[in-house]
């Protein structure tokens, strides 16, 4: 497998990647190296790290305390073939490399890798002796002689410690014996939920004991859990609300196969530990999910590491950055001329001074527009668009842009996980830097929007163009009020950034598994805006009426104090709050507009060879893919020892440091 195209390659960066040691001028692997790539993100809790150390001891085929890279590409093939749990099983018994077992080889590895409190294994059972004979001549076994014994080995295991605790053969043990036999066959697969309920299975039928038929019963569904989420996986696609009985699991069970695969004690023993805590009788797929331990629910597919945009050339990487801001550019200017009339009105309220100065022209935001419906016509609610959709594309480009460069610095390579705060830093930065090119934007904006209102006071007054409005402040003029837009910028994104992942992540359950739809962007991205832009308000209102050039008689401010102390003593303290309702309805859904409409766009028009729409993101899914699928393969191949006892190598293990 190691020679499939891209899979020997990925072996080799692998290596690379935790290779720290070196030996005669040769790149090594440590014992630490070689278990940070087998099993990355292990926290050898349930497997423990002796437990991994026998791959290592595998890996190491010369015993120099070292893994080569040579060692660990046939290693990584050796655990990526088909029966890989049985290869592996099989080299650790098969002692002096024969390539057969012979009787006392497989009792010295059995007992010497067993703790030493288990329950004695019993070799001279009739069992046994139907594989390899009688004392008088043992027979070897052959490597596929082995895989049918070892198979069989784990319910000789269980049958020999159900005796033991069964000492008055009565057919039953107490609850708590089950749950040791249980843990010593099948803990490492086992998910915790379902270890701390394995007493209650005595509940399952009338008595306080278990019986040995429920024993066998409850194995059966461990070790065929494959078949059993096949058969829930149909059941379910044929019920309308997802969820399903014992009778649609045995019909699907019964139509999967020319036999019956379960029993109906099999049945009954999987929906009593799957629906612990619902008494109905009806489970959806949450609940069988729990039975076993998450890293037993099946192998990744084989993904290769991806192509990343650095690996395609300087050309492909201006290519792919002027497509995603084009459409960004796209969705951004959909988005702010959807709530364009919206923001026009939250200026106009904004500006508007107390009766101390003058009339009030709207009562409020409804009045509003429908005074700038009446008084300029529906073209007067898209006044000084151009210039807000000229600022879209570097303000959308340049706050995700920051935003995924601040998390991704915060973020552990380790884990993927980034703390709350770093969070609200990241969106802070994100905030910041967009100001650069929103605050000349805003203001030339912000002058077309009222020139409107004072037409009907001045009208007289000409009109100025958005060029005129340029020319006549100049560069430092178009950064009037940058202060007070920081202000407003860094907190929205502060908020909205964090609130955004985490409704995404916590609420909607966005995964690997699970891609939202429109409707949940649209959500994620409308609820996350609402606190955002409610709590800025203040800061809006006040960089709104330093950037707005006053009429005579209205009072003028010199700075962000300035115009706080004047609006509080004049208007009092509702004034900071004025738009804050044209604020929520404008930002909610022009960010959830905008992701709705970058995601359309990913779908219509791809870019040749592009992947999903975030292309940074699904790298990392697939990277992680892959790290997965090592985790599952290294685990895997430890499945056969595991079955023997769950504690099988950290005995041996220990001794061997003692």
């Amino acid at each position: 497998m190691a020679n499939e195209p891209g899979r020997l390659e990925q072996y080799r960066r692998a290596f690379q990647k935790y290779a720290s040691a070196e030996k005669d001028g040769e790149r090594v692997m440590s014992r630490d190296d070689f278990l940070a790539a087998v099993a990355p993100g292990e926290d050898f809790k349930k497997i423990k790290r002796e437990q991994y150390e026998l791959l290592y001891r595998l890996a190491d085929r010369k015993g120099q305390g070292v893994v080569t890279l040579d060692e660990f590409v046939i290693f990584q093939d050796l655990i990526a073939k088909p029966d890989a749990e049985y290869e592996v099983a099989f080299r650790f018994f098969d002692v002096n490399g024969t390539g057969r077992v012979t009787f006392d080889e497989f009792k010295q590895v059995l007992s010497s890798h067993m703790p030493e409190d288990a329950v004695p294994f019993d070799f001279d059972c009739d069992w046994l002796k139907l594989y390899v004979g009688s004392k008088e001549g043992h027979q070897e076994l052959s490597y596929h002689e082995f895989t049918q014994l070892i198979k069989g080995l784990q319910g000789e295991r269980l049958r020999q410690e159900f005796k033991h605790y069964d000492k008055d053969q009565t057919g039953f043990i107490l609850p708590e014996d089950f749950k040791k036999i249980i843990l010593d066959v099948a803990k490492h697969k086992l998910s915790d939920d379902v270890i701390d309920h394995l007493p209650t299975l005595c509940n399952l039928y009338t008595g306080n004991k278990v019986s040995f038929a429920s024993v066998v019963a409850f194995h059966n569904v461990i070790r065929n859990m494959d078949m059993v989420q096949s058969v829930i996986q149909k059941a379910m696609e044929a019920s309308k609300d997802q969820k399903i009985t014992k009778a649609d699991f045995l019909k699907h069970a019964h139509e999967a196969s020319r036999y019956t695969a379960f029993t109906p004690m099999e049945v009954d023993v999987l929906f009593h530990f799957a629906g612990v805590d619902e008494d109905s009788g009806l489970l959806g797929s949450d609940d069988f999910a729990r039975v076993l331990d998450p890293r037993w629910t099946g192998p990744v597919q084989p993904v290769l590491l991806p192509e990343t945009v650095q690996d395609r050339g300087v050309l492909w990487q201006m290519a792919d950055s002027a497509y995603s801001f084009t459409l960004g550019s796209i969705a951004g200017a959909v988005g702010a001329t959807a709530v364009y009339p919206i923001d026009l009105v939250k200026t106009r309220m904004q500006n508007q001074r107390s009766k101390v100065v003058g009339e009030l022209l709207y009562k409020n935001s409804l009045d509003c527009f429908k005074k700038v419906l009446k008084n300029e016509g529906f073209t007067g609610l898209y006044r000084g668009l151009g210039p807000q959709l000229v600022g879209v594309a570097p303000e959308k480009a340049i706050k995700l842009t920051m935003n995924d460069l601040v998390r991704g610095l915060f973020t552990t390579r380790q884990k993927g996980e980034i703390k709350f705060w770093q969070e609200m830093v990241a969106g802070g930065a994100a905030g910041a830097s967009q100001v650069v090119f929103t605050n000349p934007l805003e203001i030339v904006k912000i002058r077309l929007q009222i020139q409107g209102e004072q037409a009907k006071h001045m009208p007289d007054a000409p009109r100025r163009s958005a060029l005129w409005i340029v020319k006549h402040l100049g560069i430092v003029g178009l950064y009037k009020g940058v202060a007070a837009c920081l202000l407003r910028d860094v907190p929205f994104s502060a908020i909205y950034f964090p609130a955004y992942a985490h409704l995404k992540k916590d609420i909607f359950h966005e995964g690997p598994d699970h891609k939202l739809n429109i409707s949940e962007l649209l959500m994620a991205g409308a609820i996350a805006g609402m606190p955002a832009a409610y709590f800025t308000t203040p800061a809006d209102v006040i960089k709104t009426r330093l950037q707005v050039e006053a009429r005579k008689g209205q009072t003028t401010y010199s700075g962000i104090a300035d115009a706080a102390k004047k609006i509080y003593a004049e208007e009092g303290f509702k004034a900071f709050f004025k738009g804050g309702p044209a604020r929520i309805f404008r930002s909610s859904p022009q960010f959830g507009v905008t992701l709705t409409v970058y995601e359309i766009l990913h779908q219509w028009l791809p870019l040749p060879g592009h992947g999903p729409p975030s292309g940074s993101q699904k790298a990392i899914q697939q990277t992680e893919a892959v790290a997965q699928r090592q985790l599952f393969q290294s685990t895997n191949a430890l499945k056969m020892l595991l079955d023997l006892d769950y504690r099988f190598g950290v005995y041996q293990n220990r001794m061997h440091k003692e």
